[in-house]
């Protein structure tokens, strides 16, 4: 019995099970130190993508972590921050009126950010990060070596109500009862074309365009929508013996550090007090 029918990335059980199944597996190449036989077609350029909403009220503790990063100019990356504004202008200059209808109904600044993410990675490739994203060390290196898709895996532990560490994710011996496994979209790093990303776009465009009016944020542009991608291409690889193009990153915080004690969470600008989620 196919234990992953088709159509399994839309039911969160089994989209979990599955994102817990690939998460050991690349832990199990890892420790045997196989040698990665992928070949790089094209590295990820090193443009590094961002994005805050409304730049004339950039808050400044958001700009400090913004700022963080611009010392990735000496190490000759292009930086990109995009605003509401701009953003609306390079998805209307890139894709077509599908892409411009779907951005114009992303009802949130996180959703927006979320969609824009997507068009410019798709079509450039580059390193996306959150403004609340801190740069803390040069660990950053290892993600520009190949042309492999690089995002972070998660785990929602529902018994705890909480997140789980990223070092607790890697334990072979954690339970799946209990427990929701997907991966974030922060970071994202991929070279211009990649297909998780295609299918994510994709997928969010049509979410987006359906007669849904208020679509929820996680699940339509968010980490869902990505791990709904990723879990379908991944199958598909794993059905044609074709090794992954993509690699969970274990050591996301050597590069970046989160900074929860933002002045913007405490309203409307964080869509977790919108939504209630």
């Amino acid at each position: 019995m196919n234990p992953y029918p088709p159509g399994f990335e839309e039911r969160e059980h089994l989209r979990s099970a599955f994102i817990r199944e690939i998460t050991l597996q690349q832990l199990e190449v890892s420790k045997r130190a196989v040698e990665d036989l992928y070949v790089a077609s094209a590295l990820i350029p090193r443009k590094l993508v961002r994005y805050w909403h409304d730049p004339a009220n950039l808050p400044k503790d958001v700009g400090a972590c913004l700022e963080s990063w611009d010392r990735l100019a000496d190490d000759g990356f292009e930086l990109h921050l995009f605003d509401d504004a701009s953003a609306a202008v390079y998805i209307a200059d890139t894709y077509g009126k599908r892409e411009r209808e779907a951005f114009a109904r992303c009802s949130h600044p996180a959703m927006r950010c979320d969609y824009l993410r997507m068009c410019f990675v798709l079509a450039e490739g580059g390193l996306y990060v959150d403004a609340d994203d801190v740069l803390v060390g040069d660990g950053w290196q290892h993600i520009f070596r190949d042309s492999k898709l690089k995002i972070q895996p998660l785990c929602y532990d529902v018994t705890a109500g909480g997140m789980m560490p990223n070092t607790e994710i890697w334990r072979s011996d954690l339970p799946r009862d209990g427990r929701i496994f997907y991966v974030n979209n922060d970071p994202i790093a991929a070279p211009a074309d990649h297909p998780i990303i295609r299918r994510a776009l994709f997928r969010a465009t049509e979410k987006l365009l359906s007669e849904d009016r208020f679509p929820e944020i996680q699940s339509t542009t968010g980490p869902g929508n990505l791990t709904a991608a990723l879990a379908v291409h991944a199958r598909q690889l794993q059905l044609a013996a074709l090794p992954f193009d993509f690699e969970l990153l274990r050591d996301w915080d050597l590069v970046a550090e989160m900074r929860w004690d933002l002045s913007y969470r405490n309203d409307t600008r964080n869509w977790r007090n919108v939504y209630g989620c």
